[in-house]
């Protein structure tokens, strides 16, 4: 066993040179930036079904433009502050990140649309099953929708 070194007595050839590192390159990019560039993808892809959203009727917009600010959150906060800041959906995304609600009239508008949807399917199925199941499947939606806060 060696006698511990006095830090003062090393001197700068003695110490190991640190090793030498390549910086990224553009070839070979890491996989935060994939990470980024696929976040940001998912955001420009939801944030047009969004805005196809707000011109078709039974498109939805609004859950479209939180998956985007989500998306835009992890690759974007520039994007992510411009859908909150838009006069028409920002409050009700905030609303949403901030506290979980949803307003009244998009619970009412959601209810009814399943509740369409439903009528629907129990008028066009041929199983009997099928309109069976996608009534669970909504029931628990439309509970879900219910129980959040209001905004």
């Amino acid at each position: 066993m060696s006698a511990p070194r006095d830090p003062a007595d090393s001197s700068e050839e003695d110490a190991p040179a640190p090793p030498a590192m390549a910086p990224p390159t553009l070839a070979t990019p890491t996989l935060a930036t994939w990470a980024t560039l696929m976040y940001r993808a998912l955001g420009m892809a939801a944030l047009g079904m969004g805005i196809l959203g707000a011109f078709l009727p039974l498109l939805p917009t609004t859950v479209f433009l939180i998956v985007a600010a989500w998306a835009f959150g992890k690759s974007a906060p520039k994007l992510r502050a411009r859908l909150y800041a838009h006069k028409r959906f920002g409050p009700t995304l905030r609303a949403w990140d901030q506290h979980g609600a949803i307003p009244p009239r998009a619970k009412l508008a959601a209810v009814i649309g399943m509740g369409l949807s439903l009528v629907m399917v129990m008028l066009t199925a041929t199983n009997t099953w099928v309109p069976m199941g996608v009534g669970v499947v909504l029931t628990f939606c439309a509970l879900y929708v219910l129980t959040r806060p209001s905004a």
